[in-house]
């Protein structure tokens, strides 16, 4: 009845056959509004303290809009964070990845604007100085708050203006659906839109609800782990930071166990351009509100069926937010028209079929074939090929279709062109969604990543204006 996985923690264990069915059921999980202000206790606010100096838009084009927030529970609440791999990664990274260790957290700071990366020792002292801040207004203990930033690389931040920002917001903190779409606002950067959600479900015979909001266009192919350090599964890939809040009662280790599941198979699985950030962090904060019974670390394989239901629904609860945040910052990716998933089977090893669909989501000649509507299938196999990954050209079937659906039109079998014309070829990739087969025939593995396609817009936007220092920066 009860299958592992050997990807997941140990103390996680997993009945596939309920965890699969929850996963196809959307019925499950009802949307509901307030993303992370949706769960019971929970309080938050944006505001704008102008910490670019300029605005928070690349060149400033976004004025006067939020650009710190405060996301608060009312209660010390259990924690768990996913954070960038890039070895030169940012002052509130190497501030919250131990914070974010520990058993619990009660407050999370953000900004957008200004990084704090590469700002040597002012910069720890400046997020420490964020948290501490954040922590003598509210009555909580410093170690308790978790800090994010977001925006430009390398330049100092502007402590007055932050400090005033924090305050401000501190006294603006309520649990409205607005204060949370603040947050949302708050840290976007070169996005075009807020990405939030919401949903309500049933654990334990207790109605629970878990929100998330996220933010990321640009500089995006996380590769998070729980320490900051680069597990040898992990690719080496502006800024993705994503935020969640449940009133679901678990513990700490169950939870960091669960949000390591659902970023492996969410955030972890999406590119835009490649490129890692220093600032990636997911962070999770569960207050227990709800007065569902505690999901605990031990026993978690010997779970009378009741309780072990619960911990597949909060799991696959995760999964759904954290896949659904994900996909909404590859749609909003810099420049993106198309939004492609990259479904690659018949792998030797998931790291086999990981490293053939990043290699084909990555490619710059497919990227910009997708772009013009063309499905080239060679450059597809040219970057299968000087994958990392074992590949036999006689062996590779790719195909086309729907999201989603099964219905496959196949464009190569066993290395060669089928009969399929040119035309109908076209005709598969030209809608702004499709779904990419990779047959490769060699073994049982898999892997899924979510990408985009390559457009004119994404190198304007980012070449950068040698005659405007606005526009600079990381």
């Amino acid at each position: 009845m009860f299958q592992y996985d050997v990807r997941f923690p140990r103390d996680c264990w997993i009945d596939l056959r309920v965890y699969r069915f929850l996963m196809k059921s959307s019925s499950s999980f009802k949307p509901i509004p307030g993303s992370v202000t949706a769960p019971q206790g929970f309080r938050a606010a944006g505001v704008f303290c102008d910490i670019k100096r300029l605005g928070t838009g690349k060149g400033s084009n976004k004025g006067n809009k939020r650009d710190l927030a405060l996301i608060v529970s009312d209660v010390p609440a259990a924690v768990a964070g996913m954070f960038t791999t890039n070895q030169v990664c940012a002052a509130p990274v190497k501030l919250s990845v131990p914070r974010a260790l520990k058993a619990a957290a009660q407050a999370i700071v953000v900004n957008s604007g200004n990084a704090n990366a590469c700002t040597g020792p002012q910069g720890l002292l400046d997020a420490q100085a964020m948290t501490s801040l954040v922590a003598q207004r509210l009555n909580l203990r410093a170690e308790d708050v978790l800090v994010g930033s977001t925006g430009r690389i390398g330049v100092a931040m502007p402590m007055m203006n932050v400090k005033r920002g924090i305050l401000a917001a501190a006294d603006l903190l309520e649990a409205t659906a607005e204060s949370a779409h603040q947050v949302a606002e708050a840290i976007m950067t070169s996005d075009t839109r807020p990405k939030e959600i919401a949903i309500q479900f049933q654990l334990g015979g207790k109605t629970v609800r878990m929100g998330g909001l996220c933010k990321g266009a640009g500089m995006i192919q996380p590769g998070m782990s729980p320490t900051s350090a680069r597990p040898a599964s992990t690719p080496l890939h502006a800024t993705m930071l994503c935020f969640i809040t449940t009133d679901a009662a678990i513990e700490s280790k169950p939870l960091k166990a669960a949000l390591l599941q659902a970023v492996t198979k969410s955030f972890n699985c999406i590119t835009v351009d490649g490129d890692m950030s220093t600032n990636d962090t997911v962070i999770v904060l569960a207050n227990g509100q709800a007065g569902n019974p505690m999901i605990t670390a031990s026993g978690t394989g010997t779970f009378a069926s009741r309780r072990l239901r619960d911990w597949n629904v909060f799991q696959a609860a995760l999964d759904h937010v954290t896949l659904e945040l994900a996909k909404m910052i590859v749609r909003d990716g810099e420049g993106v028209s198309r939004f492609i998933t990259v479904k690659v089977s018949g792998a030797r090893s998931f790291a086999d079929a990981d490293a053939a669909a990043r290699a084909v989501a990555n490619s710059t000649l497919v990227k910009t074939s997708w772009y013009g509507g063309d499905p080239n299938w060679g450059r597809i196999l040219d970057a299968l090929g000087y994958s990392s990954a074992k590949v036999v050209e006689e062996k590779i079937d790719v195909a086309y279709s729907a999201p989603g659906s099964k219905k496959l039109l196949y464009s190569l079998k066993k290395g060669k062109p089928t009969m399929i014309s040119f035309r109908t070829l076209c005709a598969a990739v030209a809608p702004k969604e499709f779904d990419l087969h990779i047959h490769l025939n060699l073994g049982e593995a898999s892997a899924v990543i979510y990408t985009a396609d390559l457009t004119e817009e994404y190198v304007d936007f980012n070449k950068g204006d040698v005659s405007d220092p606005a526009s600079q920066g990381g």
